[in-house]
């Protein structure tokens, strides 16, 4: 089981300054430009170690890609240090 952390440890972790916790998860939205980038972008992402387990929402669109991250257990919706762990990946 995933160590649960709060909204605010994560806010104040380094690297995941361009994200937001809203309804339980983390959220972010990165402007790319163009559709094709933002296809890039995902397939970037998709490479990351780890995402069997535990795989991000991700939202492709015209201009940007919108990135969810969030951890089912204990609880229904939460955050753990693996989402922080990706948030920082992802954002690299």
């Amino acid at each position: 089981m995933e160590e649960q952390i709060t909204a605010r440890q994560f806010h104040l972790s380094s690297g995941v300054e361009s994200w937001r916790v809203t309804d339980g998860g983390a959220c972010a939205y990165f402007r790319i430009g163009s559709f094709t980038m933002g296809a890039r972008f995902v397939q970037a992402v998709a490479t990351l170690p780890g995402l069997d387990a535990h795989a991000p929402d991700i939202d492709l669109r015209p201009d940007g890609v919108l990135v969810r991250l969030f951890t089912f257990a204990p609880a229904p919706d939460g955050l753990s240090r693996l989402d922080l762990d990706l948030a920082r990946l992802i954002s690299e």
